[in-house]
């Protein structure tokens, strides 16, 4: 149905999509104009450059609507408002250009947002790296109101964009935070009150994990474990198929420490939470039992931090592509332990700092689904938006 006043239209009606160009390594420069990948629009401030002669139907200013026609699904394919400097279109992005002065070029973005499940669900491509056409994105259609409508419902969709970017530039500020804090409280550089006159000894890991290897079922029956890179989490591990009953598995339990021999260098270490109990994995993750003397939460932050673990690469055995950790080589390593009271406080305080994180990382979650709700009202016309001395109010059709 269509509200009263507005109508239906295609978007090859109400824009121009130009093409970037393919701009090739050798034409890279260390100065002149930024040139856009699709990784610029996915929040990376690293450029290439481009000094030479080009179409200024590429060039692109600060604000203006884009469309990656090619990207992954979810993340970079669809509309973006490029924030960054002035620069100039690589290949796989559009600059959308409105052809008439009656459309909002903030309405078309968010039109355009609206629309991009479609476009993907339609595109060309692997499940995650689609692509759409020039011929077939024109086809599609928007709902139209007037342009002072299309320019309130653009203003009312903003206010949450700018409350979305606000909570991301906080969350990112307190990780920032928390990963000093890591640094400084679990190497000892800053100590908290009422221990700084205790000395830490130097310890090797083997004194306070023990390598647990209860066996278990195979691959056919087990039930699975990973674990997250980055100091993550542990999940289950979720297969389309069955493994091979000629593997042997072993038995995990809650509260033990557990790696992945592959992926000790990219941080895929965990703590088995208590609902995966009796999960198994073969020993490529090994699991690890947990002295009294130990805080594993504290240990667990130590062994997260990329100080950490990049440094292992002379415990890691095998190819290039295949370096794997032994437990005997990972238990060896010396660290700097306190007393348990000081992991357990510094433990504490970590926590309060990633409880902070998460807090953030709900409203973020909030503050989109509250967009994409008004997205789906506002923009289809199901409610609209009216005038009293000048402020946006909704009002329902």
């Amino acid at each position: 149905m269509i509200p009263k006043g507005w109508k239906k239209v295609e978007l090859g009606e109400l824009a121009e999509f130009v093409n970037g160009r393919g701009f090739k390594p050798h034409e890279w420069s260390d100065t002149g104009l930024p040139i856009i990948r699709i990784q610029n629009l996915n929040g990376s401030d690293e450029f290439n450059y481009y000094n030479g002669e080009y179409n200024p139907k590429i060039e692109v200013q600060t604000g203006e609507l884009l469309f990656a026609w090619s990207g992954s699904r979810g993340t970079s394919f669809g509309p973006h408002i490029w924030n960054g400097p002035k620069a100039v279109l690589n290949y796989h992005t559009w600059r959308v250009v409105p052809l008439s002065e009656r459309i909002d070029s903030r309405f078309l973005f968010d039109s355009l947002k609206l629309l991009t499940a479609k476009i993907e669900d339609e595109a060309h491509g692997a499940a995650a790296l689609v692509h759409t056409q020039k011929n077939r994105i024109v086809e599609y259609e928007i709902k139209l109101p007037p342009l002072p409508e299309q320019q309130k419902i653009a203003a009312i969709l903003s206010t949450w964009d700018r409350a979305i970017e606000l909570t991301e530039k906080l969350i990112a500020a307190k990780q920032k935070r928390k990963q000093a804090l890591m640094q400084q409280l679990l190497t000892g550089k800053v100590r908290l009150p009422g221990f700084k006159s205790q000395k830490w000894q130097l310890r090797k890991i083997g004194q306070f994990l023990t390598e647990s290897r209860i066996a278990g079922s195979d691959g056919e029956n087990a039930k699975k474990i990973t674990v997250k890179l980055y100091g993550k989490g542990v999940l289950p591990k979720i297969e389309t198929r069955k493994g091979s009953s000629s593997t042997k598995y072993y038995r995990r339990s809650a509260g033990q420490f557990i790696y992945s021999k592959l992926d000790f260098l990219n941080g895929a270490f965990g703590i088995i939470p208590p609902d995966m109990e009796g999960f198994e994995s073969t020993l490529d993750l090994p699991a690890f039992d947990i002295s009294e003397e130990l805080d594993s939460r504290w240990f667990l932050g130590f062994v997260s931090r990329e100080h950490f673990y990049s440094r292992g690469l002379g415990l890691a055995n095998g190819g290039r592509k295949a370096r794997r950790v032994n437990p005997r080589d990972f238990l060896n390593i010396k660290i700097k332990l306190p007393s348990l009271p000081e992991q357990h406080a510094i433990a504490d305080v970590l926590e309060m700092a990633e409880r902070e994180v998460l807090r953030l990382a709900l409203k973020l979650d909030a503050l989109k689904r509250q967009k994409n709700g008004l997205m789906q009202q506002l923009l289809t016309g199901k409610v609209r938006v009216s005038s009293t001395q000048g402020e946006s109010q909704y009002a329902s059709t």
